[in-house]
């Protein structure tokens, strides 16, 4: 497993949301980015997760809605990992992957785009 401390990966995600074209940021809404040590229980090897309503989704009732959750899972991201460059950018396509399912671009949709 590669090391890198939680304030270094925490890094890496702000420098993966930073490295984002500015508009697609502009269009992100209602939704944080947060980084958590472990995967759940029932899927521990999972990278990264969504759980919201995509902007594809969200109609007049989803206003005053608590934000959107992008989980971006540090220990599992470091045990995929065999080196440092792979934790840039495997953290890199994890953030892009999660932020696309915000946008409501499903995984079929991502598989075909490389981002697997």
């Amino acid at each position: 497993m590669v090391e890198v401390s939680p304030e270094e990966f925490e890094g890496l995600v702000a420098e993966a949301l930073d490295s984002l074209p500015g508009d697609i940021t502009i269009y992100m809404d209602n939704v944080v980015v947060l980084v958590q040590e472990e995967a759940p229980a029932e899927d521990p090897d999972l990278l990264g997760l969504y759980v919201g309503v995509p902007l594809t989704e969200r109609g007049v009732s989803y206003a005053g809605s608590l934000p959107d959750q992008i989980f971006i899972y540090r220990r599992p991201l470091l045990e995929f990992c065999r080196t440092a460059e792979e934790v840039v950018e495997e953290v890199r396509i994890t953030v892009v992957h999660e932020i696309a399912h915000h946008f409501g671009i499903d995984d079929r949709r991502l598989h075909e785009l490389g981002y697997d």
